[in-house]
């Protein structure tokens, strides 16, 4: 059988929160743990009445992932990535990949960076509105970025800590030799970033980061980027074509920056929250709603196509989850048909009626 990464893998899912604390940091981390399951959790995790919900960025009601809820785990030990959210976002904003990745095999954990999650950032809106104090200006919206960052990749590295070691007893066993991070917008500058910092990393999977040229009247993320790696990283990029939060130029600046080997897969089409579940209602949700801050002053409601002009949502994530589990197969598992799909990504997409160009 050739090799195919779109389709579903052969594993059911189970999925498991946690509540870990970072004794070091005194800081406290709820964890989503997405994993193989046992064989006789299979088909429970595709049938809606016994797959678990969970809430995504700015929905009015839960959704259901393609996972069974403290499912029993199936032995290891598997390879580990881990995942982080965009600003003001959520574990659980992409589990079309995550959900994805844990069928063929891996086990995959996303912890919510606090502080920085959506519920945590519109709390920290309201506060201020009803202080009268009015949104922060850059130079303070520099400082609190500023703040979560320096705490966003001790996130992941925790949260890798945690499966790592076998603390977490209802999660099945990690391979210590294989592990990758990916994470969206902010939390794809925090892969960039934890890679380099992190010697367990082996691959990197950043969709759409920040960190490189913006329309932003700051730029909060990019004098803090450091890629200035040691080592060798095979990174795939994945990124947007139309990119109205993160522009395009500013993923060929990051990757030029990046030490080989690299490769970037451009989607064509596709906006900045195509990386995430429920893209289309949170798209329009954006371009509806008056913005604050800097979002209101780079007029991005203004610069966003209607949903309905771009990419539909199920082929980016069809595009998304298959080459992230390529790669992640190439560079950890050693697998040569994911090797030889990543050398013609456009065509392999093109196949499946996505289109996109790349970079190496």
């Amino acid at each position: 059988m050739s090799y195919d990464p779109f389709c579903r893998g052969v594993h059911p899912v189970g999925v498991v929160t946690f509540q870990s604390k970072d004794e070091a940091r005194a800081r406290e981390l709820p964890l989503e743990i997405w994993y193989p399951a046992v064989e006789a959790e299979r088909g429970r995790d595709l049938d809606p009445r016994s797959q678990a919900t969970y809430r995504p960025l700015l929905a009015t009601a839960p959704l259901c992932q393609a996972a069974v809820r403290d499912a029993e785990a199936a032995p290891g030990p598997h390879p580990v990535v881990a995942f982080s959210h965009g600003f003001a976002g959520h574990r659980c904003q992409s589990t079309f990949l995550c959900t994805h990745l844990a069928s063929h095999g891996f086990l995959v954990v996303a912890p919510d960076h606090v502080g920085n999650t959506t519920m945590d950032v519109i709390a920290q809106a309201l506060e201020m509105f009803q202080s009268g104090a009015g949104m922060p200006g850059p130079a303070e919206m520099m400082e609190r970025i500023h703040d979560i960052a320096e705490l966003r990749p001790g996130d992941v590295q925790h949260a890798l800590d945690q499966v790592l070691s076998g603390a977490i007893e209802t999660v099945p066993a990690a391979d210590a030799s294989r592990v990758a991070v990916s994470g969206h917008s902010f939390g794809g500058w925090t892969t960039l970033m934890t890679a380099g910092r992190d010697p367990r990393v082996r691959a990197a999977v950043p969709l759409a980061p920040a960190g490189g040229q913006t329309d932003l009247p700051v730029d909060p993320f990019a004098e803090r980027m450091d890629l200035a790696w040691e080592r060798e990283i095979p990174t795939l990029y994945l990124v947007a074509e139309r990119d109205s939060l993160l522009p395009l130029r500013g993923m060929h600046e990051l990757f030029e920056r990046t030490r080989a080997p690299r490769r970037m897969v451009i989607l064509t089409d596709t906006d900045h929250q195509h990386f995430c579940d429920n893209a289309e209602q949170i798209h329009e949700l954006m371009r509806a709603l008056p913005l604050p801050g800097l979002a209101a002053e780079m007029d991005l409601a203004g610069r966003m196509l209607p949903f309905s002009e771009l990419a539909p949502a199920a082929g980016a994530e069809q595009a998304i989850r298959g080459l992230a589990l390529a790669h992640l197969d190439a560079v950890l598992n050693g697998h040569e048909g994911a090797r030889t799909l990543l050398d013609d990504a456009v065509g392999a997409l093109a196949e499946r009626g996505t289109r996109a160009s790349t970079r190496a």
